[in-house]
């Protein structure tokens, strides 16, 4: 989907029609190697080796077309006010696969 990367809409902080700026709101961040509960530092502290039931451990890995079914996302897009800087997350988040800013 062609997006621009500015517009004309309301603000409502200035309460009048003004220029303002699109932008994407990112996807957030991944999880650290030693974040608790991460299988790297499980395997520092011995759990996942060694014979017998490893209960949590002990399962094959979901195979990647398993997990994700979805081919599209649901983005979130920012409007910035460029006379009073103010910013405002779109209303509606659209479902598209990918969005360029022209």
């Amino acid at each position: 989907m062609k997006l621009p990367k500015a517009t004309k809409r309301f603000c409502p902080y200035c309460k009048k029609r003004t220029d303002q700026k699109i932008e994407l709101v990112s996807t957030g961040f991944k999880r650290g190697t030693l974040a608790r509960g991460s299988l790297s530092r499980v395997k520092k502290r011995g759990k996942n080796r060694g014979m017998g039931n490893k209960g949590k451990y002990s399962r094959k890995a979901i195979k990647s077309w398993k997990r994700k079914t979805k081919t599209t996302m649901r983005r979130v897009l920012l409007y910035t006010c460029k006379d009073c800087k103010k910013s405002k997350l779109s209303k509606h988040s659209r479902r598209v696969s990918k969005i360029v800013q022209e």
